[in-house]
């Protein structure tokens, strides 16, 4: 299905607008023209990203005038510096706090495809393992709730804890690859990164039976 169109051949909706046809149009968009996917080859887990996708465009929207609102204003900032964040799965957060879950829904709805179902298939961003993550994440929940100009900053894991299961009784861990497929919630900004340079010697220990 082809994004909706208007009587003059145009794309209809702007990726700002909240309803359900614009976000249906993006999502198509997204589906065709980011990933190079249509609905005979889109997996799940493209619908996921295109959603993502059209939901973080109206956030970045937003985002982009509150910045600029904070420097008009030369407001003071608050930088929250932690070792881990975790944030949790942000489609469905992010959804609500838009206050788009009707017109979501409806618009998945009719392409044929079930929203909880897309929203199943985000991953818990591995950036903590236990409650000072959490805690550090409702800290910024709750300044953004009060309007409070402020920033988190921490470490990008590429792995979270581990995952667990039980077999035989038994606890298997195997590595939690939360960045296995990516994330769609972040900005590379590869011009702005640093060389951190690790001093030092590495050295080699054997026990008596050679193992290192």
């Amino acid at each position: 299905m082809p994004p909706s169109t208007n009587k003059k051949g145009e794309f209809a909706l702007h990726n700002r607008e909240m309803t359900k046809d614009a976000i249906r149009a993006s999502f198509q968009m997204n589906l065709q023209y980011t990933l190079s996917k249509d609905q005979y080859t889109a997996t799940m887990h493209d619908n996921f990203w295109a959603l993502s996708i059209a939901v973080r465009d109206r956030i970045v929207e937003r985002w982009i005038k509150t910045q600029q609102s904070y420097h008009k204003k030369n407001l003071r900032r608050v930088y929250y510096l932690s070792m881990e964040f975790l944030i949790g799965r942000l489609m469905g957060n992010n959804i609500y706090n838009l206050g788009i879950e009707k017109q979501a829904t409806e618009a998945l709805d009719d392409l044929g495809l079930d929203v909880e179902s897309v929203r199943e298939q985000e991953v818990d961003a591995g950036l903590g393992n236990g409650g000072l993550g959490r805690l550090a994440a409702c800290f910024l929940d709750s300044m953004a709730s009060l309007g409070m100009p402020a920033h988190g900053y921490g470490i990008r894991y590429d792995y979270g804890i581990f995952n667990q299961k039980i077999k035989d009784g038994f606890q298997v861990e195997s590595p939690d690859e939360w960045l296995h497929s990516g994330t769609p919630w972040e900005f590379a900004r590869p011009e702005n990164t640093v060389t951190v340079h690790y001093y030092g010697q590495t050295h080699t220990d054997y026990d008596n039976k050679g193992k290192a």
